[in-house]
């Protein structure tokens, strides 16, 4: 991955509180959650905080193909790659915030807190132009009849 590309991907990312966690559940249908990004030191590999006796995660460990969404002022990144659960009490203690206390049922020293490791394949991404100018492209599309045209998204191998 070109180095632009990677510190572009970056960037949305750490820009975007909530991300949204797409994976498929017992009877293949996908689901979306909203998690709170916990770490990332490259956008290849991103943490978050789990409670582990969910359905979620029962579904991940059934099937690892996941999705996660991001969206700023910056752009958006759609990340697909595998989930995997880790019960490394040191990471969890070293990213475990007062986020995470307020949106767990659990604390930090809980069984039932857990961390899921995303390792990302692909990315792609679309830099946001801006308000105004995303506004006039997508009057253009309606005024016009056709579509407003984005372009194909870049997919980035990680």
């Amino acid at each position: 991955m070109a180095t632009d590309d990677r510190d572009v991907i970056a960037d949305i990312m750490r820009k975007t509180r909530i991300a949204i966690l797409t994976y498929q559940d017992a009877e293949g249908r996908l689901v979306s959650t909203p998690m709170g990004t916990q770490d990332f030191e490259d956008p290849g590999t991103v943490w978050f905080i789990t409670e582990v006796a969910t359905e979620k995660v029962r579904a991940i460990l059934a099937n690892p193909h996941v999705n996660v969404a991001y969206a700023s002022d910056k752009g958006w990144v759609s990340l697909s790659g595998t989930a995997r659960l880790s019960r490394d009490d040191a990471k969890l203690k070293e990213l475990w915030d007062a986020s995470a206390s307020a949106f767990m049922s659990t604390d930090v020293d809980d069984a039932n807190s857990g961390l899921l490791e995303i390792t990302g394949d692909t990315a792609q991404y679309w830099e946001s132009p801006g308000k105004v100018p995303m506004l006039v492209k997508m009057a253009k599309g309606l005024l016009g009849g056709k579509a407003a045209d984005e372009g194909d998204a870049p997919v980035v191998e990680l």
